[in-house]
């Protein structure tokens, strides 16, 4: 039994770190993602083959954690499987070969796309195609915290394993499919990968969630979805201090997450933009995602600046994703993007601006 799967990338609309928080967020999937062929194989050996990498081999009956594999494609199959079987559901080997679309260091959280593409697979082949999207979600984000050493939130894998445009409210575990189209509003979404690696920074981003969960502790909760807004806003905090005002960026853009779905769903492109340079400047100012001295690299700081200096009073601009290296996310009318995107390749390289379309 051979089957076709396509999975597709996300990109981050509103909500910066506020997924690890059990805050809102606002996602999409976009139309560049990882396709496969695949079929059991009667084994316990998960074999795949992907375009331009060399084979991996899984042994599934070999299911703990492998500090050596953190990073590697490995680790999230064996996270996969290790997740699906806790839950009781079945496993089995099989053999796949992929196809991505998704640019290395593009920010359309192609680890994520991977792993909630071999909890499809499981699931077709062994479950009866039976296992709920946010199920796959997230044993996806297990996967990618435990075994790939990536300590994520859920909102890549969820908008990767529903495949739309998504809010959605992880305290509450409500969930909204968002019907969402700049092109209609005359804009343009884009990202630029400004070249900057992502090793290294895993302390980096462990130390935000860490920094926002010492605040929440404050208020005897685990996480700062479950505190009131109010009563932190009451007490008398040194606003200098990184964890207080990683705390206050969290409840600015747990807030805002709700204005720009609006936006989005009622075509106000204006209010759009202006809220998603809210939301950058908050990321910049209070989150502080855009530079590190673990790496001391400058380029997503760089790209930001350029990127203002392009857009203020045209367009908005901001951090996308977990930050400290990375992409810079872009909006702006369609006719001024080809100038944007020239400008900002002459100084990344060239295709490293992209536009990017919604689904």
């Amino acid at each position: 039994m051979r089957k076709d799967f396509f999975v597709p990338g996300r990109t981050e609309l509103a909500g910066n770190h506020t997924d690890h928080q059990n805050g809102r967020i606002l996602a999409s999937a976009v139309d560049l993602g990882i396709s496969a062929t695949a079929s059991p194989n009667g084994g316990s050996v998960v074999r795949i083959q992907s375009e331009g990498f060399d084979p991996i081999e899984v042994d599934i009956r070999q299911r703990s954690v492998r500090p050596t594999e953190f990073g590697k494609p490995q680790a999230l199959v064996r996270g996969m499987v290790a997740a699906f079987a806790e839950l009781g559901l079945d496993v089995g080997g099989f053999d796949a070969k992929l196809r991505s679309t998704l640019p290395i260091g593009s920010g359309l959280s192609s680890s994520a796309a991977f792993a909630v593409l071999i909890g499809r697979i499981l699931a077709e082949f062994f479950c009866g195609g039976k296992v709920s999207p946010m199920v796959i979600a997230r044993t996806a984000q297990s996967a990618e915290n435990n075994f790939f050493g990536k300590p994520c939130g859920l909102m890549g894998q969820l908008a990767c394993a529903l495949g739309h445009t998504v809010y959605a409210d992880l305290r509450t575990n409500t969930i909204e499919r968002i019907s969402a189209d700049f092109s209609s509003m005359g804009l343009t979404l884009c990202l630029t990968n400004t070249g900057g690696s992502h090793a290294g920074l895993d302390t980096s981003y462990a130390r935000i969630v860490a920094d926002m969960v010492y605040i929440a502790n404050f208020f005897d909760k685990g996480v700062l979805a479950d505190v009131d807004v109010e009563e932190f806003r009451k007490k008398g905090w040194d606003s200098t201090a990184r964890p207080v005002r990683r705390a206050m960026h969290f409840f600015d853009e747990n807030e805002r997450v709700l204005q720009m779905r609006d936006a989005l769903k009622s075509g106000d492109g204006q209010a759009y933009m202006r809220l998603m340079n809210e939301s950058g400047r908050s990321s910049e100012q209070l989150l502080t995602n855009v530079y590190t001295s673990a790496t001391g690299d400058t380029k997503l700081e760089e790209g930001l600046e350029l990127s203002r200096k392009l857009l203020e009073g045209k367009g908005a601009w901001r951090v996308h994703g977990g930050g400290f290296a990375g992409c810079v996310q872009a909006l702006m009318p369609t006719d001024y993007f080809e100038h944007y995107k020239s400008s900002m390749e002459k100084v990344f390289g060239q295709y490293k601006c992209r536009s990017i379309k919604l689904i």
